[in-house]
């Protein structure tokens, strides 16, 4: 009745700015997984020893990016774990960090608008390698003239689109005055073949010349209409009110007079 281990199925590789996890099926069960990443001209590395996990961050031992490696993973049985036999092993497809990986979203330092150029600065994704000095190595410290990043800007509440690529960290565009405007930038990678178009940062407009209402739309128009019916309705019906009790109260005062008279 017993068992014999599965082999691992579904393997995939999931690589953001080079941060690499190895993913695979199905769980074990009275059984390890043990991942060995074989290169094409360094040695065998282990990871991930006698797991029931069914990923394995992978990241630290795929340090040469250009490198293609392909992933073995083992299903080792408690009982022959000293056996020199090799337990059985599915292999992944070949996995190229430098080509393969994915180009995570820059972030957007600082942007404004004066006039008719729009401005924006920006900053690298960082990769989890580490310098000398111990700061973390960023997407262009490693792919160096290989990357290039593209601002995609349009006028806000419009469709038209214009794209610029620049491999600065900053962009200046010409708009129109007045005009306000949305933006997003992503890295590229132009020599790949798949790939190519990194993640997309956050989208942000600018704020030229807008007032409260193109800030915050009907809501602030509603809010508005409601506090002017307030106050006209309070205007009119206050003045009915005081008038009232004003003839009430003169009223009662004669009837005070005509009572003290009567006696």
């Amino acid at each position: 009745g017993y068992k014999e281990p599965l082999t691992a199925v579904n393997i995939t590789w999931s690589s953001i700015n080079f941060k690499t996890i190895l993913q695979w099926q199905p769980k074990p069960s009275g059984y390890f997984y043990t991942v060995e990443i074989h290169g094409q001209t360094s040695d065998v590395k282990r990871k991930c020893i006698l797991t029931s996990e069914t990923e394995c961050d992978v990241t630290d031992v795929l340090r040469n990016v250009k490198e293609t490696y392909t992933a073995h993973i083992l299903s080792v049985k408690p009982a022959e774990m000293d056996n020199f036999e090799e337990p059985p092993f599915a292999v992944s497809e070949k996995f190229t960090p430098y080509s393969q990986t994915v180009i995570g979203k820059p972030e957007i330092k600082e942007y404004s608008q004066k006039g008719s150029k729009l401005s924006i600065v920006f900053k690298d994704p960082l990769t989890p390698y580490i310098f000398p000095n111990g700061s973390f190595l960023s997407i262009q410290d490693i792919f160096q003239h290989d990357l290039e990043y593209k601002l995609s800007y349009w006028k806000d509440q419009s469709s038209g689109k214009k794209d610029v690529t620049t491999k600065s960290h900053n962009f200046e565009v010409s708009v129109d005055s007045g005009k306000n405007y949305c933006f997003y930038i992503q890295g590229i990678i132009p020599s790949r073949r798949e790939n190519r178009n990194g993640q997309e940062s956050m989208v942000l407009c600018t704020s030229v010349g807008r007032n409260i209402l193109d800030e915050y739309g009907t809501e602030v128009f509603i809010i508005l209409a409601v506090i002017a019916v307030a106050v006209i309705t309070l205007a009119i019906v206050l003045p009915v009110v005081l008038c009232k009790r004003k003839k009430a109260k003169k009223a009662r005062a004669v009837r005070e007079k005509e009572l003290l008279n009567g006696v």
